[in-house]
């Protein structure tokens, strides 16, 4: 028999079974869909970690104040991280090129009549440096791909100096949208205006900027704002010193392991940080590097795709066995016929080949359906893993050959049985 006969005959086999042929595939639609999902959650951990990577360079390390919960509220751990330990850390730590910190605050500012409610951040003087480099936000109509420079990011005026900021400078710089709801379109380079009770002189306004993920420019405004010297914001917006957040840039990438160790041994000191019973040391400061990052992206990625594979390998198992178990009664019911085609001169791999196509047909069916299913399925994954999950376009024929190949294996065993049927005992069965 021609392969187009076969085929034609396996549809007609296969149709005539609709319902049963529905159910038999089942077990590949499931294992199919979630060999679809799991792709998608390796491929969006890896996309994340990528755009992490974006806003925390190789040789970065964050460190940050730790919390507790306590009495229903979120308290700091120990000593707080101050501005002081990221100066010192300067002149303590070889392997440390410049530290970036920052603290923030709501605050009322006002010029005249006009006031505003707004977040003041006070940071060191490579602020511009450390938003450049994230890219999560440019220039309002910047050529994607274009490079970007602490330049680009002022609009007037300028930044202020590190000695402002060892002097603790009453001088700040306005977001783009915080200059015109206080000057009203007029130019307020040189003008003073009120931070809470703080008399501040406005030395730069920044470019009027846009976050580069579309979906975040309807959540928040990057223009409303503005920055002072952190020495000045802790200085007069405090009455207690806030703990700092800090970025250290290190000298070596190849050795930001041990620049991690290093400023973990400081702050141990420092805080006069003490050990447990267990001899573990109860830090008030938690550290991030990129490393880390990549670590808990890749475990919670693997955590959640071992269950789908798991989940995977067990469904397709399952729906070779119903196709198997589906082939073999097909046999079964089908013995006459079988015994006519070779009683007429068919030859055992035309039995083969009919029985095994019906097999393939079935699989490769409930293949396609999986990946449809598998599709449509990735926003819930994304939801389960974070909102983390990016359709690998590789998984479709890999998923549409494991289908197939399970036809096949499955299919294979009933296929071979009814080829070596005798055409007597065939012809005689009831």
């Amino acid at each position: 028999m021609s392969l187009i006969d076969l085929l034609r005959t396996a549809l007609r086999s296969v149709s005539a079974n609709k319902l049963r042929a529905a159910l038999t595939m089942l077990g590949v639609v499931i294992g199919v869909a979630s060999v679809i999902a799991m792709l998608a959650l390796g491929n969006g951990a890896r996309a994340a970690v990528d755009a992490t990577f974006q806003s925390l360079g190789a040789n970065q390390i964050q460190i940050g104040q730790r919390f507790a919960m306590d009495d229903g509220e979120f308290k700091p751990l120990g000593k707080t991280l101050s501005f002081a330990d990221g100066l010192d850390m300067l002149s303590n730590i070889s392997l440390v090129e410049r530290v970036e910190m920052s603290v923030s605050k709501t605050v009322k500012a006002r010029f005249g009549k006009n006031t505003v409610e707004i977040n003041a951040i006070g940071t060191t003087a490579d602020a511009l440096e450390g938003i450049a480099s994230s890219g999560d936000v440019q220039p309002v109509g910047w050529t994607a791909g274009t490079l970007l420079t602490v330049d680009d990011f002022i609009g007037e005026g300028r930044l202020f100096s590190t000695d402002e900021v060892y002097a603790g400078a009453p001088v700040c710089v306005l977001g783009y949208q915080t200059a015109l709801d206080l000057f009203s379109g007029d130019d307020p380079i040189g003008e003073t205006i009120w931070v809470e009770r703080t008399r501040c002189t406005v030395i730069g306004v920044v470019a009027e900027l846009e976050s580069t993920d579309v979906q975040q420019r309807y959540r928040s405004d990057p223009n409303e704002g503005l920055l002072m010297p952190i020495s000045t914001v802790i200085q007069t917006l405090y009455e207690d010193e806030p703990s700092v957040y800090m970025v250290v840039h290190v000298t070596d990438v190849n050795r930001i392991d041990e620049a991690k160790e290093q400023i973990t041994n400081y702050l141990r000191e420092r805080h006069q940080v003490e050990q447990d019973a267990d001899g573990n040391y109860l830090d008030d400061f938690d550290m991030l590097t990129r490393n880390d990052i990549l670590g808990q992206q890749q475990e919670a990625a693997q955590t959640f795709s071992l269950l789908l594979a798991a989940m995977a390998t067990v469904s397709l198992i399952v729906g070779g066995i119903g196709i198997m178990n589906v082939m073999l009664v097909s046999v079964t019911e089908r013995t006459r016929e079988i015994g006519v085609r070779l009683a007429v001169g068919a030859k055992q791999r035309d039995i083969v080949s009919q029985f095994l196509l019906e097999s393939i047909l079935i699989s490769a069916s409930g293949g396609v359906a999986g990946i449809v299913i598998g599709i449509l399925a990735i926003p819930l994954a994304a939801a389960l893993n974070q909102g983390v999950a990016l359709l690998y376009p590789g998984s479709i024929p890999l998923a549409f050959g494991v289908a197939v190949l399970i036809g096949i294996v499955f299919g294979l065993y009933p296929a071979i049985r009814a080829a070596r049927l005798d055409p007597i005992e065939a012809l005689r069965y009831e």
